[in-house]
């Protein structure tokens, strides 16, 4: 699997288990899957719903900040890559 970097975590909230990501490289859409990497984060998962400053969206480029619901803790400066092919 070919992963491309499209951006970093900038917060995490942990009560209700969602990461702020910044992209910075790329965009993403709802259903693409994503793998979040850092010293102790490994986490691939499907991005089942993406926000944008509370309102739903189906996808997101390059300089706009998204919250998406992740399965597990992440941290601030894990790197966002997306799974392609």
């Amino acid at each position: 699997m070919e992963e491309k970097k499209v951006g970093q975590v900038i917060k995490f909230f942990g009560k209700i288990s969602v990461a702020a990501i910044r992209l910075t490289d790329g965009s993403l859409k709802v259903g693409d899957q994503i793998h979040i990497v850092g010293h102790t984060t490994d986490l691939t998962q499907t991005i089942d719903s993406m926000q944008i400053e509370n309102n739903n969206v189906q996808e997101a480029g390059p300089g706009a900040d998204i919250g998406v619901k992740v399965k597990d803790k992440v941290r601030e400066h894990d790197t966002v890559y997306k799974v392609v092919g």
